[in-house]
């Protein structure tokens, strides 16, 4: 048994391509334009018969309708209510995939209509692909519906856990969907892997003594996500149009820019802070290409709204594109060619940031990092607006310091603050991690 893991660091997400032993394969919960799986199967002499997935998602959009489109058989919860070709399958159906069996598991909870996936062979079982359910040191959120269902939610996914998923033998492996750095899961240990006996021990969610214990510890655990969460289940289920590789994107002069950004459009940039600091489009805004840049593009712009880019040179176009459209936002303009430099030689305009030492503080600050991250620990005096809530929070005039655990989500929030007319803003220089350097740095704790 070969199990090939492709994982998103920036969405905390894992898809796993499964050799079925007869020289196909099948894929549980690849995301949009899952090339990196095709150019797998194909470097191994596999074919993908089957994807499968787990739930109807809220953090990407599915790839399987792609792979179902090149010839896989699309397995999916029947109650997921596609819209698109599928085979639904429901609790209880045991189907032959290759040389092996795959036993379909409700285990409702992180959504209602979830299915865990466990593959057996003639001696019994193999492995568990356990999706949202069950997770490395923790469980799926269960509010990605609305608070009004978070806790019948948890209360069945206690139900599916305990008679469903803990009665498998302890050596079980376990390949979760989600995982660290994922907005879907309550906090939880940062392996891709586990097993059943693992969990059973140290989990600490599986540690409650009763169900109540369960559900208070597990929704008094639950931080923000990002907004997009609550259109993109609706998206899944309805559809999206297919790329067979990750589209360029539109080279744009300055003067369009300026047409467009007049027009309604966004302009982000997703140059290092450092050059964002040194010089920017008046009113764009900073968000730094890196392996979480989907996450905060999507917290931070509407789908409808057009948007258009400016990057180096030396980054790479084709993980700016494939990001956000991992994530649904399809409405890609196109690019400042020539990026900065072009801008400023059209003899345009431009803001600057100031970067603020953490030895030199001389103004408020403002910590816009996760509700658990500042309770963990903060710059005493240091007020709070996680940068997700910013746009809609409202901020007093006059000078201010943002600040992250480092610098890049400091800039992304300095960026906000500018758009909506702040001009004496700083960024404080590697954030929390650079000020907790310092000798006499002693940090509060608490909300």
């Amino acid at each position: 048994m070969t199990v090939t893991a492709f994982v998103n660091e920036g969405l905390g997400h894992s898809s796993h391509l499964v050799d079925l032993g007869d020289g196909t394969a099948l894929v549980i919960d690849p995301a949009r334009l899952p090339t990196e799986q095709r150019d797998h199967a194909a470097r191994v002499g596999l074919t993908i018969a089957f994807t499968a997935d787990t739930h109807t998602h809220a953090d990407y959009i599915s790839g399987s309708p792609e792979l179902a489109a090149d010839g896989a058989t699309f397995l999916a919860p029947a109650d997921a209510r596609l819209a698109h070709p599928h085979e639904g399958v429901r609790d209880g159906e045991v189907l032959t995939l290759g040389r092996y069996r795959l036993q379909v598991i409700a285990t409702p909870g992180h959504t209602p209509d979830h299915l865990a996936y466990l593959l057996l062979d003639e001696s019994g079982p193999v492995m568990l692909f356990s999706g949202g359910s069950l997770m490395v040191g923790t469980v799926g959120r269960t509010d990605l519906l609305g608070d009004e269902h978070r806790e019948t939610l948890a209360r069945d996914l206690y139900t599916a856990l305990r008679d469903r998923i803990l009665t498998l033998p302890d050596d079980l492996v376990v390949h979760p969907t989600h995982g660290a750095g994922s907005f879907c899961s309550a906090p939880g240990g940062g392996d891709r892997t586990t097993t059943i006996g693992r969990e059973r021990a140290t989990n600490p969610l599986l540690a409650a003594r009763t169900e109540d214990e369960f559900v208070d510890r597990l929704l008094s655990g639950l931080g923000s996500f990002p907004a997009y969460f609550r259109r993109l289940p609706t998206v899944n289920q309805q559809g999206v149009p297919r790329f067979d590789t990750v589209p360029p994107l539109e080279p744009l002069t300055p003067a369009r820019v300026q047409e467009l950004l007049a027009g309604g459009a966004v302009l982000v940039d997703a140059r290092r802070v450092t050059d964002f600091a040194t010089g920017h489009v008046p009113g764009s805004l900073s968000i730094e290409l890196r392996p979480v840049f989907a996450s905060w593009l999507g917290w931070l712009t509407e789908p409808a709204q057009p948007l258009v880019f400016v990057l180096d040179d030396d980054q790479d176009e084709a993980d700016l594109v494939r990001q956000a459209l991992t994530i649904g936002q399809d409405n890609l303009t196109g690019r400042l060619v020539g990026g900065i430099d072009a801008w400023t030689a059209a003899a345009l305009a431009v803001e600057t940031s100031d970067l603020l030492e953490p030895d030199a503080i001389d103004r408020p600050l403002l910590d816009v990092r996760q509700d658990n991250e500042y309770a963990a620990g903060h710059i005493p005096g240091a007020g709070h607006v996680e940068l997700g809530a910013l746009p809609a929070a409202t901020v007093a005039d006059g000078p201010v310091a943002t600040m992250c655990g480092r610098t890049e989500r400091a800039m992304t929030a300095a960026s906000v603050l500018q758009r909506a007319g702040h001009r004496e803003v700083a960024v404080l220089r590697g954030g929390f991690t650079a000020w907790s350097a310092l000798p006499n740095a002693v940090p509060e704790s608490g909300a």
